[in-house]
């Protein structure tokens, strides 16, 4: 797949080698031609100078075949406004932003465009955003045999409950957040676009909850 990222900076250059490293084709914009420094001489990505809101510098960099779109620039104002371009004028979906304001944040989360808080960014982050790798672990207990991990939902879960999760699983729903807002889920909590499950499950039987989840839900097994 091919995946565009505005912003060359640490984040950036991590994201696109990363990116290119599990054999993804990348292109990266940035204004300043020095920051492409941070790649190695070797990186196989295409490199664009130029503003990542700027339709030309989009085309250039392959915006109309990208999977996904990343604005990680050191611009709140920049990132939006590249983030709203690609998804409106150019009709990508899988876009993710960088936001140094968190007021912002739930506005945007509302507008479908994802975002991660200056303080929780990592370039980890974002590929999860651009590319569903479940299930993530946040903690494993190595003692136990239990992980908490936070899993990728097909659309088809949206719109059932987190007793549909847990019975099809096997698995016990830890939270739920919502709007970057935690809570601690009911059993009748119907599940929303946007929601980010994260479930306790015994280590050897996580990827097999992902594997239920990332696929279609079918109402014959609940």
């Amino acid at each position: 797949m091919h995946f565009v990222i505005m912003g060359c900076g640490r984040v950036g250059s991590a994201l696109a080698l990363n990116l290119a490293k599990i054999g993804h084709s990348v292109a990266v914009i940035d204004q300043n031609p020095d920051a492409f420094r941070r790649l190695p001489e070797d990186f196989s990505g295409q490199q664009v100078t130029g503003v990542g809101f700027d339709h030309d510098s989009l085309i250039q960099a392959g915006i109309e075949d990208a999977h996904g779109f990343a604005a990680v620039s050191s611009g709140d104002n920049s990132n939006i406004i590249a983030a709203r371009v690609v998804r409106e004028t150019f009709g990508v979906t899988n876009v993710v932003t960088r936001i140094y304001d968190p007021t912002r944040a739930e506005i945007y989360e509302r507008l479908g465009i994802a975002t991660v808080p200056t303080v929780k960014w990592t370039s980890d982050q974002v590929l999860r955003h651009l590319i569903p790798l479940g299930p993530h672990y946040d903690y494993n207990d190595s003692v136990a045999g239990i992980s908490l991990v936070e899993v990728d939902l097909n659309e088809t879960w949206f719109g059932h409950t987190v007793g549909d999760i847990e019975f099809a699983t096997g698995a016990h729903v830890a939270y739920v957040t919502r709007l970057g807002k935690g809570m601690m889920p009911a059993y009748d909590l119907v599940i929303q676009e946007g929601d980010q499950i994260r479930l306790i499950v015994p280590t050897n039987k996580a990827g097999a909850a992902q594997h239920v989840l990332i696929n279609p839900m079918k109402e014959a097994s609940l």
